[in-house]
């Protein structure tokens, strides 16, 4: 999966991953759980070539800040932070989708992404009411994408594999 980090949510995202899937929590401590995903899923074994059509993508993207202030769900109950503005995100995963258009955003399940950053589902005891609550003291944030990583996830090894900065 190639994403941009968020590193302002992470203690808030990593503690949600130990709380429903604590398999798929990372001990890597380059790995970050709070993320914006640009492609997913991603090849799973990329070449040198294919590593540098990502590195070319991220020299030529200029760094860019954002705003994670709004929370809200979606139909399928996924609870998440919306980045303002979200087009540069939407900008980035069209260029590496037509870069390696075998890896269709989500395999293709939506007919059109939404640049996200997960934050929980919603639930019995999980609104976005009490999201919001959560992260009354965090949100809202501004936050500079200034890199991707490509991030693996396997159950009991989600690590991460490479990182390449914007604009450089």
């Amino acid at each position: 999966m190639l994403a941009v980090p968020v590193a302002a949510l992470e203690p808030y995202v990593r503690a949600r991953w130990e709380h429903y899937d604590p398999a798929w929590t990372s001990r890597d401590p380059a790995f970050t759980h709070a993320h914006i995903t640009l492609l997913a899923p991603f090849l799973a074994a990329p070449s040198a070539a294919d590593l540098d059509r990502v590195a070319e993508i991220a020299r030529t993207t200029p760094a860019f800040d954002f705003r994670l202030a709004e929370v809200a769900a979606f139909p399928d109950g996924i609870v998440h932070a919306v980045p303002e503005p979200s087009g540069p995100f939407a900008e980035l995963t069209a260029r590496l989708w037509r870069a390696f258009p075998q890896c269709p955003p989500y395999e293709g399940e939506f007919a059109d992404t939404v640049p996200h950053l997960t934050l929980d589902r919603l639930g019995p005891e999980v609104s976005v009411a009490s999201v919001e609550a959560d992260l009354a003291r965090v949100l809202p944030v501004t936050v500079r994408a200034d890199r991707i990583e490509l991030h693996w996830y396997e159950e009991m090894n989600c690590r991460f594999l490479l990182g390449w900065s914007c604009g450089r």
